[in-house]
């Protein structure tokens, strides 16, 4: 896994490095979603395959990703959130083999059930990735409960569970969503749970699948990952780092 590892330092360091021709951007939601992202595409995304960003605040990462597989050049890439370029904020549809506009949450999961249930083949798998504090759309329980009712278990559901919804912790603002685990298996699904900067530990929980129902996987993620000062911390929601953080946030990589 030394190559995924290193694969996701790069990453980071290119949210970091765009980061410093913005003003603002999501980096700690970002940083917590990058293993889970990655694994999806560099290992489990095959062509016939479907992937949607729904936590799309993380936009910023899929659109790295996407560039490490040949779909964004890089000067595109620098243009992210400039009035003349193509990438905005959050995702949109069609923009580079995007599959879902996303940022508005609580969409992604409507979408993606739409797109298995029109599968024929039943063959292609549909992942969608959603934030914990995305749990609290009563739009995102009406499609789990379909998923599961018309069993779709070609669905890949991955939860990035940094437990930070913006300002607040989830666990405080609504402690009743824990365990989150329980409510999934309750309402028809395979669920298991992982540690979200893993690898190794995301793609052995995927794989080990049994394949009869939709699957939810449960990450346990640290917003702001793996650096010191952005850890846990609410400010790192939406804001860009100083010059001097840039460069302490760089060095820690170097370090990890």
């Amino acid at each position: 896994m030394n190559n995924s590892k290193n694969r996701c330092k790069i990453i980071r360091k290119k949210i970091l490095d765009l980061s410093q021709r913005v003003s603002a951007l999501h980096i700690g939601g970002s940083f917590s979603s990058v293993e889970l992202i990655e694994r999806v595409y560099f290992k489990f995304l095959r062509k016939s395959d479907t992937f949607i960003l729904s936590k799309g605040h993380a936009g910023i990462l899929l659109y790295v990703i996407l560039h490490l597989k040949g779909f964004i050049s890089q000067k595109d890439l620098n243009m992210y959130c400039k009035k003349e370029g193509k990438l905005g904020v959050h995702p949109d549809y069609q923009t580079f083999g995007i599959n879902a506009s996303t940022g508005s949450l609580g969409h992604g999961i409507g979408i993606i059930a739409g797109m298995a249930l029109a599968e024929k083949s039943k063959k292609n798998k549909f992942i969608v990735l959603i934030s914990d504090g995305e749990l609290q759309e009563g739009s995102v329980w009406e499609a789990i409960l379909f998923i599961s009712s018309r069993k779709l278990k070609n669905i890949i559901l991955l939860v990035d569970n940094n437990n930070l919804q913006s300002a607040t912790k989830t666990n405080k603002t609504h402690p009743t969503l824990y365990p989150i685990e329980k409510k999934f298996t309750s309402f028809g699904w395979e669920v298991k749970k992982c540690n979200g900067h893993d690898p190794e530990d995301i793609e052995k929980k995927i794989m080990s699948r049994k394949t009869k129902k939709p699957f939810a996987l449960i990450a346990k993620t640290i917003k702001g990952y793996p650096i010191s000062f952005m850890k846990n911390n609410p400010e790192w929601h939406y804001r860009s780092p100083s010059p001097k953080e840039y460069v302490s946030s760089i060095e820690e990589l170097d370090k990890y």
